[in-house]
């Protein structure tokens, strides 16, 4: 069959742009004992690849057809088309690639040119095939990330999505070895109530208060407390309130004093038995009072949704 043109670029496959698959990825890993930092960009570029083709093909599956020209042949030409895009889209300048291959170059002590920035940002082991097989354990992915049901997203996950995730991911594995709550739960929740990292409540003297879960300071609360002004919904309306929050000495703190007030309070006890699913968990904290967003369990579902898909696409290739 022809290939034609998009946007004035040339759509026939070549075999270097056709290099995201399986075998190809394997030839580069294979030779990680001799990196240099073309090989390091060219894996994290086929790591990058392998993620947009697995995006973009749950988005033609959630998409409707009309089956009238639908056939083997146009099935065959919509596959490499998406082939294609997902290697047009990967190795962007800032783009998830050169996360992955920071990372690796960390990993295998190799100076990456190109790259003085000077910006130190959180390991990617939600992209470094040797974390995920480190006999820690505390950096693995969890067996909830197995038996959730299988998630479809709208949006791409974002680089600051997935450096947010990476860079909390081995603290929310261990609380949920420790308290049963999915690690994926607590992440996206996280991810929401911060805006990825980006919307993190300071203390007065603008140094970070580590609250990751938005979690107010009660008549109950001894520890420090950082005040800010916040928003609240009154009978659906938002209304703009000072409001008191928890302050504590680390994130880890936080994930802790988060899992506690789930696993304690008989408040959230129904949305407690609600870890096998994302909808339910989410719901049963709406109801249960734990923001006043009207909206809010639709928003954490996204969230939780989002980092699921993050964490189950580092064991995809």
């Amino acid at each position: 069959m022809g290939y034609g043109s998009f946007n004035g670029v040339s759509m026939a496959p070549s075999m270097q742009d056709l290099a995201a698959d399986a075998r190809s990825l394997g030839a580069l890993k294979a030779g990680a004992d001799k990196a240099t930092p073309e090989t390091i960009r060219a894996t994290a570029k086929q790591f990058e690849s392998l993620f947009m083709r697995e995006l973009i093909k749950s988005m033609r599956e959630a998409t409707m057809k009309s089956g009238m020209l639908d056939n083997p042949g146009s099935d065959l030409g919509t596959d490499l088309l998406d082939q294609q895009f997902s290697v047009a889209m990967s190795g962007q300048p800032g783009g998830l690639s050169d996360l992955i291959s920071q990372q690796l170059a960390r990993q295998m002590g190799v100076e990456m040119p190109g790259h003085g920035d000077n910006i130190e940002r959180p390991p990617m082991a939600v992209n470094a095939p040797e974390s995920l097989s480190s006999k820690t354990g505390t950096d693995k992915l969890t067996a909830s990330d197995a038996v959730l049901a299988p998630v479809k997203t709208k949006k791409a996950p974002t680089a600051a999505q997935a450096e947010f995730v990476a860079k909390h991911s081995e603290t929310a594995n261990k609380i949920e070895k420790a308290t049963g709550i999915p690690a994926s739960f607590m992440l996206g929740q996280a991810g929401h109530e911060t805006g990825w990292g980006r919307q993190q409540i300071r203390n007065k003297d603008g140094s970070n208060s580590f609250n990751l879960f938005g979690i107010k300071a009660g008549a109950s609360w001894t520890g420090k407390v950082a005040e800010i002004t916040t928003t609240e919904y009154v009978n659906g309306v938002a209304q703009k309130k000072v409001a008191k929050f928890r302050a504590y000495a680390s994130f880890e703190d936080s994930f802790k004093d988060y899992a506690r007030l789930i696993s304690d309070s008989p408040r959230y006890a129904k949305a407690r038995e609600q870890t096998k699913s994302v909808t339910a968990f989410a719901s049963g904290l709406q109801k249960a009072g734990y923001a006043t967003d009207p909206e809010y369990a639709a928003k954490l579902s996204r969230a939780i949704n989002t980092t699921l898909q993050l964490r189950r696409a580092q064991v995809q290739v």
